[in-house]
């Protein structure tokens, strides 16, 4: 759920923009997430990106994007078969089964479905993607029970049905810095606990052109809404986990890092970029250090507001 407490904020700060009425399962959300019926306008907007279709395109070597406009999902080819990290809501599967053909690739030879944490907005689509390519999902030990329950056992997000999603019993179980492997392929999983218990910032290596990059797919720095840091803490731990996680990020040193959220500062502009540059319109390590000092600075001040 990232980027929606800032919206929030907006929200309360007076922000409005137009608004078509959302499908029920955002609409549930959205209400769920602000006490509003109707969601207001500037959440609505925001939501709305999560099922919007995008038309797919490669990054960098064997990895391309395959999700909606707001959600990322990214597909990464080998001649073994192939990687599906991260998916989106339920509703969008088809969307993103749409985007693998789109882009030549058949999304019954996915091998393995891997997540950077287990919310609907990113495991919604792993359990149609299990059955269609018979892959195994992937997941860190400490979201296993989370992603097995559909959402249920979720400390905030737990008591609220539109948030549940369909139920997966992962094959493989990751713990920290564990290596899965494809073909010519090695993402390695590392903790990056807070935002879920196991959430997972994945890494790997690609190669374009003779060069070598190192790709980083950060997860998680933000704080979800209606979670609690100090008082009357969401889940023991939440606060070491959340530090434990910056520390893990900040010894990063990607080439190129993709966000789960294509709201996340830059991603517009490195697409655009990427259009006349090529795959160096997506590298980006300064750009890298600097979300990663503001996301820091956010998550301070909302555990300073909280004590």
């Amino acid at each position: 759920m990232r980027f929606i407490l800032v919206l929030l904020q907006a929200i309360l700060a007076g922000a409005a923009v137009a608004q078509e009425p959302l499908p029920p399962p955002l609409a549930d959300i959205g209400s769920a997430l602000s006490g509003q019926q109707p969601v207001p306008p500037a959440l609505g907007a925001y939501l709305k990106t999560w099922l919007e279709p995008a038309e797919p395109f490669r990054i960098v070597g064997p990895l391309y994007y395959v999700g909606t406009k707001g959600l990322a999902a990214y597909l990464i080819t080998t001649p073994a078969g192939h990687v599906l990290l991260d998916g989106g809501m339920p509703d969008s599967a088809e969307a993103i089964e749409d985007s693998i053909h789109k882009l030549g690739f058949d999304p019954r030879d996915i091998k393995f479905l891997l997540i950077t944490h287990a919310h609907i907005d990113h495991a919604g689509t792993m359990a149609y993607f299990v059955h269609l390519s018979g892959g195994s999902a992937v997941v860190m030990d400490r979201d296993f029970d989370q992603l097995k329950s559909g959402g249920k056992i979720d400390p905030v997000y737990g008591t609220r049905p539109p948030f549940y999603f369909p139920e997966v019993t992962a094959e493989r179980v990751l713990k920290d810095w564990d290596v899965l492997t494809l073909g010519d392929i090695k993402m390695t999983a590392l903790l990056g606990a807070g935002h879920t218990r196991g959430a997972t910032t994945w890494v790997t290596t690609i190669e374009d052109d003779g060069r070598s990059y190192n790709v980083v797919f950060p997860c998680c720095t933000s704080v979800n809404p209606l979670y609690r840091l100090a008082v009357r803490p969401s889940y023991p731990g939440i606060v070491d986990d959340f530090r434990r996680t910056f520390r893990m990020l900040e010894s990063m040193k990607p080439d190129i890092w993709l966000p789960a959220h294509t709201q996340v500062p830059g991603f517009a502009e490195k697409l655009a970029r990427a259009d006349k540059d090529g795959v160096q319109g997506w590298v980006d390590p300064q750009g890298y250090r600097r979300w990663l000092s503001e996301e820091k600075t956010k998550f301070e001040a909302a555990l300073a507001k909280e004590k």
